[in-house]
């Protein structure tokens, strides 16, 4: 079994930062991707970030040059660092990875996420 848990949320005042993190475990034998989604209340899930494993980042136009996404593959680690947050980016955050486990199969995995409020 593979498990993705993130953690860093909280309550942070416009303009402030946060650094999110996602750990995986598990029977990973490699992680090919990994990504950040966040689903704000009433809204539907986007994407905020993805790193593939040696590929470019890519970001959502609405947090291009506020966030970085970057990963310690020896960890199993993904991270989100958030600066200059903005009441619209107050959403749950959830980690996603794409899995090569040991047993041969490949598939996506979600964390249960954790929740980023941005006050004004």
């Amino acid at each position: 079994q593979v498990q993705l848990v993130e953690s860093g949320g909280g309550l942070v005042q416009a303009g402030g930062s946060l650094r999110l993190s996602c750990a995986a475990s598990g029977s990973i034998f490699s992680i090919i991707s990994m990504g950040w989604y966040r689903q704000a209340p009433g809204k539907q899930r986007e994407l905020v970030a993805v790193i593939p494993s040696g590929g470019r980042t890519n970001y959502a136009d609405s947090v291009k040059d506020r966030f970085t996404i970057s990963r310690d593959n020896a960890k199993n680690t993904m991270y989100l660092q958030m600066n200059n947050l903005k009441p619209e980016d107050t959403a749950v955050y959830l980690c996603t990875a794409y899995i090569r486990t040991y047993a041969g199969t490949y598939r996506d995995y979600w964390g249960k996420g954790t929740l980023v409020t941005v006050s004004s």
